[in-house]
C-alpha cells in the first residue's frame, strides 16, 4: 500500500511538472478554478494515471515484449503516451479536467512525465 502511495504522489508531482513545462499543450484542472480544486484534480489525474499505468500498462507492455525488444524501447514511449490519452479519457468522464493537445503532444508529455518520474522518484527515496 506504502508503494501504491509512492507512486500515485511521485506520478501527480510528475503530471503537475509536466503541464507546466507543456503549458497550453497539457492542461490539469480548469483555469481560474481555485488552488484546492486544482490540487484535488491533479490528485485526481494523478490516481486515475497510476492506476491505468499499473494495470493496463502491464499488460499491454507484458503482450507486446517482443515488439519493445525489436525496436530498442522506442515503442514504450508509444505506450505511455496512449496510457496518458487513456487517462485523459478517463478523467473526462468523472469530470475532472485534463487535456492534451492530441497524439504527438502526448508522446512528448510521456517523454516529461518519464523524466519527472525518474528525478521525483530519486529525491523522493533517498
Amino acid at each position: 500500500m506504502e508503494r501504491f502511495l509512492s507512486t500515485w504522489f511521485v506520478s501527480s508531482l510528475a503530471l503537475g511538472l509536466s503541464a507546466l513545462i507543456l503549458g497550453s499543450h497539457m492542461s490539469i484542472g480548469v483555469e481560474g478554478e481555485t488552488t484546492l480544486n486544482r490540487v484535488l484534480a491533479l490528485a485526481a489525474v494523478g490516481l486515475v494515471f497510476t492506476i491505468v499505468h499499473e494495470i493496463v500498462g502491464t499488460i499491454v507492455k507484458l503482450i507486446s515484449l517482443p515488439f519493445i525488444v525489436l525496436t530498442l524501447g522506442l515503442l514504450l514511449v508509444v505506450i505511455n503516451a496512449l496510457l496518458l490519452l487513456l487517462t485523459e479519457w478517463i478523467t473526462s468522464q468523472f469530470g475532472v479536467e485534463f487535456v492534451l493537445d492530441g497524439f504527438w503532444w502526448a508522446v512528448l508529455a510521456a517523454i516529461v512525465v518519464s523524466i519527472c518520474q525518474s528525478i521525483l522518484s530519486a529525491i523522493i527515496s533517498d
